[in-house]
């Protein structure tokens, strides 16, 4: 019996790895609901471009990313997924949204007199530029009104926090007094 042709067979490559892992990561944050794949095929492969303004940039990462859980408005889920839009926890120090995005967020935090209670993933993959922009556009949307964030202070924070777990609201707090207003 003759045997098959394997040459003809596609090849697992690091793109495929990298995009089965981004789609995982995003279906973390989902609650379980799958995403579409050319979801996560647009944030293993979408190529940073120099052209883009930080905001643009910061647009798109969030719109992959993060609306998912907490809404193109910004307003979050009730109970789970915490709203930004008027978010001491981000308009505040930027050390804290920095923090909270390379390592995730876990257990109870108030946002606005709400308690939620949920569990953000570490997005500590992201570059420090992606981080930037990123939370640089979250800052200035929805009614917020906080300075941009740079590469620098991403770098800055996560040399300070270096591999960690998700942070919960109280480490927060004694890592960075006034975190959450």
């Amino acid at each position: 019996m003759p045997r098959p042709d394997l040459s003809a067979r596609p090849r697992r490559t690091a793109t495929t790895a990298v995009t089965l892992a981004a789609l995982a990561l995003l279906t973390a944050c989902g609650g379980g609901e799958p995403k579409p794949a050319d979801t996560a095929v647009a944030v293993a492969a979408a190529p940073a471009t120099d052209a883009a303004a930080p905001t643009d940039k910061g647009a798109a990462t969030y719109t992959q990313i993060c609306a998912s859980c907490h809404q193109a408005t910004g307003l979050g889920v009730e109970g789970t997924f915490p709203p930004l839009a008027g978010s001491a926890w981000l308009t505040g120090d930027a050390q804290v949204p920095i923090a909270i995005v390379i390592a995730g967020l876990q257990g109870e935090i108030s946002v606005g007199g709400k308690a939620y209670n949920g569990a953000m993933q570490a997005w500590g993959m992201l570059s420090n530029d992606d981080v930037a922009n990123v939370l640089t556009y979250t800052r200035s949307q929805w009614g917020n009104a906080a300075g941009p964030v740079t590469p620098a202070e991403v770098k800055a924070v996560r040399d300070k926090i270096g591999s960690r777990s998700a942070w919960t609201a109280e480490e927060l707090k004694k890592e960075f007094p006034g975190a959450g207003g």
